[in-house]
């Protein structure tokens, strides 16, 4: 009797036995969450900013040239504000400027600069006996003339004007004013918005041979201040012209 009963304890606690390890077996091991990659790290900018020329006299142009990377946002300073990540813009300033350039990204920001000297427009002394400046003006300085109702500058007006700059650029402390004219045909609106694009057409082209925009002045007088009253293609010719006024 007591045997049988030891069997039935034995089988017992192997059946609890056994159920326990299938149970065991039966849980899930938890699975574990992937290991997060880290976002990559934003690069600072840099930038670069030079100017050509360095050292100018008051009224001449400059040009500033620059180049970032990794930046978003650029602005340069004083004046010319926010400009393209990579580029040139002319200025003319008045007075010697530090120009400073701020590229912004994801990644922070940086920094440039450049140094531009401005110095006095150097005053020319003539010898006793030779021209003054307004003599020698009136000797260099040719105005340029037009077809009729155009503003195109013509091959005989480029030469005019290319005399024009030479003695320009030997005097920088001369500035001038350009006056539009036109004969007597049209209206008197109509010429002077044609004087005024005469003039202008003039600037621009001394303009492109190196003379700074802030040396000249533009007036139209249209056909209110002729050259010649007589009414003839000759006499209208004279009046359709750029004509040079040295400024004061």
């Amino acid at each position: 009797m007591k045997s049988s009963n030891f069997r039935k304890l034995a089988l017992l606690a192997g059946l609890i036995g056994f159920l326990a390890f299938v149970g065991g077996c039966g849980k899930k091991v938890a699975s574990q969450a992937p290991a997060s990659t880290p976002a990559p790290t934003a690069v600072t900018p840099t930038v670069t900013l030079n100017a050509s020329p360095t050292t100018v006299n008051a009224g001449e142009t400059v040009t500033l040239s620059w180049t970032s990377t990794n930046a978003t946002d650029l602005d340069i300073q004083p004046e010319v504000g926010r400009v393209a990540p990579e580029g040139k813009t002319p200025v003319q300033p008045a007075s010697s400027t530090t120009y400073v350039i701020t590229a912004t990204g994801p990644g922070g920001s940086a920094n440039a600069n450049v140094r531009v000297t401005v110095g006095s427009a150097a005053v020319v002394e003539q010898p006793k006996g030779q021209p003054g400046v307004n003599e020698l003006f009136e000797q260099n300085v040719k105005d340029a003339f037009f077809d009729f109702n155009k503003a195109d500058i013509r091959e005989d007006a480029r030469q005019a004007l290319t005399r024009t700059a030479e003695f320009l650029r030997s005097y920088p402390q001369v500035k001038v004013t350009l006056e539009g004219h036109c004969d007597e045909r049209g209206s008197t609106e109509y010429n002077l918005g044609l004087g005024e694009r005469r003039a202008q057409a003039a600037k621009n082209y001394l303009i492109s041979l190196g003379i700074a925009a802030g040396r000249m002045e533009t007036v139209s007088w249209g056909k209110e201040r002729p050259f010649c009253s007589e009414h003839t293609e000759d006499c209208w010719q004279q009046n359709r012209r750029a004509h040079f006024v040295m400024a004061h």
